[in-house]
Parts: C-alpha cells; structure tokens; sequence
C-alpha cells in the first residue's frame, strides 16, 4: 500500500493567471484535485495570500496521510458455485496490538445501499440481526490476528454482492477494502431438437433446422451453433440465429437458441450441434449436445440402373432383379421399360422371372421429379447367358460286336465356352467331346453320360446318355465255391449271373431230376441274375444253361450230402465195488478176479463205438452186483482163515484157486493158463474192482 502526496505544489505562481493543482492519495485511493485560477487583478497581494492559503492547507492534509499506521488489503472478487460455502478474506497492518482495532463488515445492496452485518474486537463479535446474513455468517480471526475471513454458508444468487471491510485502529486511524461475491451454477447438459421433416433447397426463406436449449444455468449461458467443424453466426447469409433467455423464478437463466439455415445438397450429408459456454469459479466451460442430421430433399438430375440379382453373369432360367435409383431426394416415381415394352415394377424394383436369351436387350428407367417436373432417364443392357441340350452321336443306344471300335461324339450348343466328361456308373472314363471304345468286350457295354459344362459361369450344364450293347454269346460268372456241402433233407440257394445281348435265357437241370424251385429272376437288357432252391437228398449236381442267338453257355454246381455228426459226450469212469467171488464147482474152486479199473474212454469219431463201449460198461456192473449179491447171502464161500488181507488186491490179472475135498492139492492158474507151484498159492480171494 502507498500512501503519502503523489504531487504538491512547492510554490505559488506570481503570475495569472495562478494554478494551484494539489494530489492527494490514500488508500482506498482518494484523489483529491483542487484547481483555483484567478483571473487577473490589479491587487497582486489578495492573490498572492489566496494562493498560499490553498497551498498550506494541502500541505496539512499530506502530512497527516503520511503518518496514517493502518492498512487493509482484499480480493477484488470471491468466486463460488451456488450452494457452496463462501470465504472472504480481510488482511490488516497496525502499528498498535491487532487486540485494540474494530472490525466492521458491510455489504452493498442492489439498491446501493451500505448495510453493516458485523461488529467485533478482542472481547466481543455481534452480528446484525434482520439481515438477510444473520443465520448464515460467521467471522473467524479475532484476536492477535491480522486477518478475519468472513464465511458465508449455504450461498444463494441474491448473496451475490459486494462486501466491506473496515478496520477501526483507534489512533492509529482506520481504512477498509471491498470485494465483489460471484456466485456460479451450472446449466442442465443442453438438449437439441432437429426437424423430423424434410427440408427442400429450393425454399426461398431460411428454414428451422433446429433448437437448442440449456436450463438453470447462472450466468446466463451462451450457446453457438455449428455445422460440422464450422460455427454458425447470424452475419452470415442465409443463417439466422434466433436466442431467447427467460430468467426462472429460482433466479437461474434458461436460453434457447433455434437455428434457420437455406439449405444446400450436401447438407444431406452434414451434422449440425450446438456448444454451450458457461462461467465457473476461475474460468469458462464448453458443453456440446449430440449431433443430428436433416432431410434435405433435392432434386433428381440423374438416375442409376443396374441388374441387382444375381450378381455377376446372367443365365437362363435365373430371376433377374434390376433397381433404378435417382440422385433426388424424395425418390421419384419410376417406369420401366424393356425393349421398348413398358413393364410392371415394384416402386423402384423390376423382377424378370425364367430369364431365357429372348430377355436380352435394352432395360430403360424413366423418372419425374414432381417438384421441378423434369424427367430423368437411365438404361442398362440385359444378356443371359445359355447352354442347349447335349447332342450325342450316336444317340440313345447302339450295338456292337464283340472286337469292333465306336467313336462317340457329345456337344452343346453355348454362349460362353464348355468342357465335356463322359461317366459310366459315377467314374469318369473320358474327357473332351469324344468317346472312343476299341476292341469291344462285355466289360464294355454299359450306359455312358456325357456331362457338358459351362466352367465360368457356375449352374450352367447339360447333359446325355449313351446306352452300348455288346453282342455275344453269354458268359456265366463263375460261382465263388462250386463245390458245397449240404445236409440231408435240406434246400440249397443257387444263384447264376449271366451276360450277353440279346439277353441270355437261363434253364436249370439237376443230375439226379431233382425238383428244382425257382426263387427268383431279375433281367436287364444284357444281364440277368436267376436264383432257385434245390432240396438235396444225396449228391447231386445242378446246371446252370444260359443261351441267346450267338450260342449257349453252362455251368455246373456240386452238392455233396453229409452225414450230421454226433456231438461228443463227456468222459465218464465207472467204478465197481470190490466183490469178493467164488466159483463152486465139483472140485470146490474159489476164483478171485481182481479187475483193472477201465481207462477213460476217449473220443472217437463214430457213434457206434460209443454206443459198444457203453454197453460193456453196463454189462461189468451188472455182473459185479450179482456177484456182490451172492457173496452177501452166502452162497459164496470165503475160504480159509489165513486170507489175504482184502484190502490189498492181487497184483495178478485174474487168479483161480481150485481145491479137492480129499486132498489139499491146489492149483493156481493164471489168467494166461500158466501154473504155479502150490507154496506160492495161499488163501486167495478175489476182488473186482472198476
């Protein structure tokens, strides 16, 4: 802060006329500017003492400012959003102790009015009741302190107002700042409205294009239009630029902005949005709304025609779609016509349904524009494409003998290049228009197709078929086993496939007359497959005879009768009791036949064997029982005491002891009819053992 004289006269000027001019400044700044001119007069002395009356009395006043001990400094400006705290800052310099000064604080109204809302020192603080501050502000710094901050909660619009700071320091004197209270709001993010209709280049007047608008914005906002990167401005021609601002009862601003333009053609292609700019606390802030597009209807000068399905090459058969579009907007109202022929259509679309080379020509669309009623043409050329039947050569069916040669031809009639393969049963056995069959065998006869193609233009094919016959006389595919082997009293399936033209006759014979039952026939032109059921009873052999009017031809199938055999049964042992048997005869003979248990039976390969084996089996054992039972009722007497243990049986085959009843005499006889001498016979006793 500077305070003192700035410029005071040092003298007077004798002559007139005088001019005293004095400054004088103090913060806040005071200038005080004296002028005092006096005329000319002949008293020289009255204005000398003026002069220095005027001098000395400014002089006093710089002085006293000079030694002035207080000094308050402020913000010019406080900014905040609405709704927020506000903080107004007062700094002061005394020569005295900060305790002894008096805070004032004032506000300016609307009105100019200075109205006091704070008064305060070291000991106490009072804020002015009735004002519209008395709630909402607080003053923070009293004391030692050389700065108070005044604090304003809750900050309304109608606070916005210019605030003061006076400081009383007594004998030091006083002096007071101001700053101004800008209160902020934000707008709503902006809304844009685009015409929904069209709008025609040919107005003669600027037409709406749209409307902009932002709500509750504080201070007013502003908005700018803008088509594409370039701003629109109302000196421009054809633009005009129409704002309305309507301030709410709330106190906040809403503008809007419409914007009319004479439009061109390329602004079909054009976005158009408008930019909000708004004040805040330290700056200015840009919002932008989306961006919209118009309908711009202009006139047609030109139309475009083109054949839209399918796309690439044309051929017969398809269904053609050809579309005309003009470059106005709204489109027309079309016609077509095709060779000179006005045809049907749908708006802008002609369907050409079974297109066949007939369709080729000229395909002219005409359009009037109902605006400037001026007529558009535009043509395209139509061709399709197309392939003829397959023409063979020879055709249908021919025959040949067996050894000859057959060149056939297969060709079509195109519009675009063809390529030609021959198949026979789904293989491809030759490429290109010509067939060529030497030396013909039966492996040659068969139905050949010819398939002619168009390779550019897919779908595009033709084709023929050639039957071949090979004359001959039959052959008889030969069976895979012609030897089979057939149980008695069954049927056997016999199949015979024989080939030749004319088509072979098949008989069937048997050697033995059997009766041979047809099943079935299947016959081509130059086959034929019989199937029959022959019932077999011995051997026999069936024929097959296949004829036509170049020879016969046979084969033959043996049938061998077998006889069904038995499965084999299990291996069984039989096993005896041991039985003890004695033989009586006139000389009291005791015979004890110890039996080999029988070995196990093995498998042979005939039943009748089994059969035998069997049946000795059963006659042992039945005579083992009866031998048993005549021991046990005692018609068989055991011998002597010294016995043999019969635990143990003989080693021997079969032993009989004889006794006399006069003598001791004994004789042992082997199974062979050898003898043994008396001291080996012993008590014997037989066992027979299975």
């Amino acid at each position: 802060m500077n305070m003192g004289v700035t410029s005071a006269p040092r003298y007077l000027a004798p002559l007139a006329p005088c001019v005293c001019l004095a400054v004088f400044q103090h913060r806040p700044a005071v200038t005080l500017t004296l002028r005092t001119t006096l005329g000319r007069s002949n008293n020289m002395a009255l204005r000398m003492k003026a002069c220095m009356f005027v001098g000395l009395f400014l002089l006093s006043l710089a002085w006293k400012a000079a030694w002035a001990k207080v000094q308050v400094n402020m913000e010019d400006r406080v900014e905040v959003f609405l709704g927020d705290t506000a903080q107004i800052t007062c700094m002061f310099t005394v020569s005295d102790s900060p305790d002894n000064v008096i805070i004032q604080w004032y506000m300016i109204t609307k009105t100019n009015v200075r109205l006091r809302i704070y008064y305060g020192n070291g000991t106490m603080q009072v804020v002015d009741r009735g004002g519209q501050f008395t709630d909402k502000i607080s003053v923070k710094g009293m004391g030692n302190s050389s700065e108070v901050v005044l604090t304003i909660r809750d900050v309304k619009l109608e606070d916005e107002l210019e605030f003061i700071c006076h400081v009383n320091g007594r004998s030091d004197g006083s002096d007071e700042g101001r700053t101004v209270l800008k209160v902020f709001a934000s707008p709503d993010r902006p809304i844009i409205t685009g015409e929904e209709s069209g709008i025609s280049v040919s107005n003669e007047y600027p037409t709406k294009i749209g409307s902009c608008e932002a709500k509750n914005g504080y201070p007013r906002p502003n908005i700018t239009w803008y088509r594409d990167q370039s701003s629109l401005q109302n000196t421009q021609d054809g633009v005009i630029v129409g704002t309305l601002v309507t301030k709410e009862s709330s106190g906040l601003y809403t503008v809007q902005s419409e914007l009319h333009l004479n439009v061109v053609k390329k602004d079909k292609d054009s976005f158009f949005y408008c930019e909000v700019s708004y004040l805040v606390p330290g700056g200015t802030k840009m919002t932008e709304t989306n961006k919209i597009n118009i309908t711009v209807y202009y006139p047609t000068t030109s139309l475009d025609v083109w054949v839209e399905s399918p796309k690439g090459s044309v051929k017969e058969g398809d269904t053609v779609e050809v579309h005309c579009r003009a470059d106005g907007n709204p489109q027309p109202l079309f016609t077509f016509m095709h060779n000179m022929e006005e045809l049907e259509s749908d708006l802008n679309v002609l369907v050409l349904k079974n297109v066949t080379r007939q369709s080729n020509g000229n395909i002219m669309c005409t359009a009037l524009d109902l605006d400037t009623y001026e007529e558009s043409l535009g043509q395209t050329e139509l061709f399709v494409d197309y392939l003829d039947p397959a023409i063979l050569i020879p055709k249908d069916t021919h025959v040949m003998a067996q050894g000859e040669e057959l060149m056939a031809t297969c060709n079509a009639l195109s519009s675009l290049p063809t390529h030609t393969v021959w198949f026979k049963k789904g293989k491809k056995v030759a490429e290109g228009h010509t067939l060529t069959l030497k030396d013909a065998v039966f492996d040659m006869a068969g139905t050949y197709v010819c398939v002619v193609k168009v390779s550019s233009l897919e779908g595009l094919e033709t084709s023929g078929s050639l039957r071949v016959f090979v004359e001959g006389r039959p052959e008889i595919k030969k069976s895979a086993d012609p030897v089979q082997e057939v149980s008695p009293e069954k049927s056997q399936k016999l199949s015979c496939h024989a080939r030749g033209y004319p088509t072979p006759v098949i008989t069937w014979s048997s050697s033995d007359k059997s009766q041979i039952l047809k099943l079935s026939q299947r016959e081509t032109e130059d086959e034929v497959l019989s199937v029959v059921s022959i019932k077999v009873t011995s051997d026999v052999t069936a024929y097959c005879n296949a004829s036509n009017d170049h020879g016969t031809v046979s084969i033959s199938f043996s049938l061998k009768a077998i006889v069904p055999t038995t499965s084999s049964a299990p291996s069984t042992t039989v096993t005896t009791p041991l039985v003890p048997v004695t033989v009586v005869a006139p000389v009291t003979v005791t015979t004890v036949t110890p039996v080999t248990p029988p070995k196990r039976v093995k498998k042979e390969g005939s039943g009748v064997i089994i059969a035998v084996i069997i049946i000795c089996i059963l006659l042992l054992a039945i005579l083992g029982s009866v031998l048993y039972f005549l021991y046990k009722k005692g018609k068989l007497p055991c011998g002597r005491s010294g016995k043999q243990d019969l635990t143990k049986p003989n080693k021997g085959g079969i032993v009989v002891e004889m006794k006399s009843d006069n003598t001791e005499e004994a004789v042992l006889l082997s199974v062979n009819g050898d003898k043994k001498p008396p001291s080996d016979q012993g008590d014997k006793y037989m066992y027979v053992q299975k």
